[in-house]
């Protein structure tokens, strides 16, 4: 074992600095798979401890997840031999060897009698840049499919196609997140950055300090509470609003003359249209579209413009506005009205999004999206397959096209001209994809599934074969935090003995495949693979490495071989043909009816309540870890419903009351809490939580056009009393049998 391992928390894309030390009385003696020893502290003690280390992200700090984070090394839940599910549906350890034969067999079988698109491969923005790298081309060389995706598609699908149609380049914050700290205003649309990541905060407080920290939420959450006492504003419009908002911040930009109009005509193409295109978006009517008072949309924009003038402007972008059928629009309007102000490629100011997962930005660099290859290339370029086809030492056509995005793909599970064999890697879809039971209905309907997990999570519950895989601490690797900047993860001890790492199952089973080209179990090998697959693509890694990473140099991308990274992006240009930003016209469109009520037109008394979903401080994601954390699990055990007084009242709902939420998708029954932080008409719900507590049993599974995000934070419910507590083992069959509205 290493003692006093540098690595990074496995959680949000911060990835806070920590340090891993053995502890002083924990002796080789008594780790698990040796006997007990007397006086020695029992298996289920930290195997590690976790101290914060100073890091510009998180400069010490950590959050109760990172503090806790080494206690799931040695939980006793913990999968460490691979594990097949009999007839009688109960999972029983089998050997390595017995395993990856069964796995070849289902491919062969499949690929003989569906064609090899019926195999699908399902990958995680937790995943290490190596395994995220080797997945995609695990996919296309070995199992010979198009059919690959990935839950980032869930997370920062809209904000990268924004991206990339206004910069031509998509990272998640193109400036260092230390650069917040010297902003006078901040404008945070859809983000709640004290829950989610709480060390990210103190890079707030510069601009509450100056009065200049606005929040756009429709509920008063922890960081919209930043704002009070002359910390800044509280905007809280109505679900789904909030493209709506930023036409009408914008429209006050270009009206009251507060737009920048050398930087407009130096940098940017495509102003006029956007000013035809919010020509009708003036606060007074756009007030009436998302309850957001007229005078805070003018003040907004006033103080956008004067931040951009003195200390700096920044917008800043998450979930909340981008999980929706026009979440690329969205993020669009907000980038719009960053160019309108000059913030883009400034030196003190800037538009960024607020990447989630882990390594929510590498992950979906090199190869596990649909459409794209290494270095963020997209698939259907002709120079970018040449290029891949010369790295890997293969004829071009056996590349395949593009697939299904991640929703199209899980409705395709089981059907005629579907995914008829399914790997999953780093997610867990049964908890966390949208219309959760019609995608339970789809993996039980599948041929073969095989899930790799430490934990035998919900989806793990559902495979055929579960196989065992390292943690963090227990590998090397790679990951991109929320900047860019490329990071490294260190081993701090060796797995279980049953336990292998998805590089060296991907090697094996590629051999057992006769697949062309090579695949290795070695993390640095394959990263020196990825720096020639990215090299001359908008994600170039190709001048990092291992050593120059531990040695602790800061490696922002793109780093073609030879330069010195790129802290800031578009400083001189973007990353267009022509070096300018591109505007891009987006107006509302009108929703199609996000509910199908109940069949029992007796629950339909009264209207539908908009139902949004996030996260809570203690959870993780669909809470396969988290939930296993009993100091967390302890903090928070249960989803609850929070639902405004009022509307609880006029249900005959206290608070603690079981309530039950429902609508033609499914039901979900859990505690209410009340609470006047959020809107009157408007719930919210937790998606950490699995069966009859899953919040997305009720969202829907209709997409953004362009980006192929799901429409997570708006959907019509029906909310009423519930009966006691129904909490259940597993959902029913009648729900399973449900089909997904779209």
């Amino acid at each position: 074992m290493t003692n006093g391992a540098a690595t990074h928390c496995p959680y949000c894309a911060l990835q806070c600095a920590m340090t891993l030390t053995t502890p002083a009385a924990l002796t080789p003696a008594s780790r698990p798979g040796s006997d007990p020893v007397p006086g020695q502290p029992p298996a289920e003690a930290p195997l590690l401890d976790v101290s914060g280390r100073d890091f510009p992200t998180n400069r010490g700090g950590l959050c109760r997840k990172g503090w806790t984070s080494a206690s799931l090394l040695n939980h006793p839940g913990r999968v460490t031999a691979p594990l097949l599910k009999g007839a009688d549906g109960v999972h029983r350890p089998i050997g390595w060897d017995e395993a990856l034969a069964l796995v070849t067999t289902a491919v062969k079988d499949t690929r003989a009698r569906y064609g090899a698109d019926a195999v699908g491969v399902f990958g995680g923005g937790g995943l290490t840049n190596e395994k995220a790298y080797q997945l995609g081309k695990f996919a296309r060389l070995a199992l010979g499919t198009s059919r690959i995706d990935y839950n980032g598609r869930f997370c920062m699908s809209s904000a990268a196609a924004a991206g990339m149609r206004a910069f031509g380049l998509d990272r998640g914050l193109p400036f260092p997140l230390a650069d917040l700290d010297s902003a006078s205003t901040i404008l945070m649309l859809g983000s709640n950055v004290a829950e989610t990541m709480p060390p990210f905060v103190q890079h707030l407080q510069g601009a509450r300090d100056a009065g200049g920290l606005i929040v756009v939420d429709p509920r008063r959450s922890a960081t919209a509470a930043f704002t009070s006492d002359g910390g800044g504003l509280h905007l809280q419009p109505l679900p789904g609003t909030d493209l709506a908002l930023l036409l009408g911040i914008s429209h006050v930009v270009i009206h009251e003359g507060l737009a920048d109009a050398g930087y407009i005509a130096a940098r940017t193409a495509g102003y006029d249209a956007v000013v035809r295109s919010i020509a009708s978006y003036w606060p007074e009517r756009v007030q009436s579209l998302t309850g957001v008072p007229a005078d805070l949309v003018r003040d907004t924009a006033r103080r956008l413009a004067e931040g951009s003038r003195q200390g700096g402007s920044y917008i800043l972008t998450g979930r909340g506005v981008e999980q929706h059928v026009d979440g690329t629009d969205t993020a669009t309007a907000a980038i719009n009205l960053a160019l309108l102000l000059g913030l883009p490629g400034s030196a003190r100011s800037g538009y960024g999004t607020l990447t989630g997962q882990g390594n929510g930005q590498g992950g979906r660099e090199h190869g596990q999206k649909a459409d794209q290859l290494p270095g963020y290339r997209k698939i259907t370029d002709p120079a970018a397959r040449a290029h891949m086809a010369a790295v890997w030492g293969v004829p071009e056509t056996l590349i395949p096209g593009p697939g299904l995005p991640a929703v199209q793909l899980l409705k395709s599970l089981g059907q005629p001209d579907g995914v008829r064999c399914l790997f999953v890697h780093g997610a867990n879809v049964a908890v966390s994809a949208p219309d959760a039971n019609a995608v339970i209905a789809g993996l039980r309907s599948l041929d073969f599934l095989v899930v790799c997990d430490f934990f035998l999570s919900e989806t793990a519950a559902e495979a055929d074969l579960v196989l065992p895989v390292t943690q963090w601490a227990e590998e090397e690797g790679t990951l991109t935090n929320l900047e860019g900047r490329v990071l490294r993860r260190r081993r701090a001890l060796a797995p279980p003995p049953g336990v292998r790492s998805e590089l060296w199952i991907m090697t094996r089973l590629a051999q057992a495949l006769e697949a062309p080209s090579t695949f290795s179990e070695n993390p640095e090998t394959v990263f020196e693979e990825l720096r020639l697959a990215s090299e001359g693509g908008l994600a170039d890694y190709s001048g990092i490495d291992y050593a120059m990473l531990d040695r602790g140099e800061a490696a922002y991308w793109p780093y073609p071989a030879g330069s010195t990274g790129t802290p800031r992006l578009f400083l001189d240009a973007f990353a267009h043909a022509d070096g300018r930003a591109v505007f891009t016209p987006v107006t509302p469109r009108r929703r199609a009816s996000a509910s199908a009520g109940p069949a029992d037109a007796a629950d339909r008394a009264g209207k539908p309540m908009t139902l949004i979903t996030g996260r809570l401080m203690e959870h993780y994601q669909s809470g396969a870890q988290t939930r296993r954390v009993a100091a967390l699990a302890e903090a928070q055990p249960e989803a609850r419903l929070q639902i405004h007084p009022a509307a609880a009242a006029a249900q005959g709902i206290a608070e603690g009351d079981f309530v039950s939420i429902s609508n033609g998708r499914g039901e979900v029954s859990c505690r209410a809490e009340l609470s006047t932080d959020i809107r009157p008409e408007t719930v919210f719900l937790p998606f950490h939580f699995p069966e009859l507590e899953s919040a997305n049993r009720l969202t829907e599974a209709a997409t953004d056009p362009i980006s192929g995000m799901p429409e997570f934070k708006f959907s019509h419910v029906w909310v009423r009393p519930g009966a006691g507590n129904p909490r259940a083992n597993e959902l029913p069959a009648s729900e399973l049998q449900k089909e997904g509205a779209s």
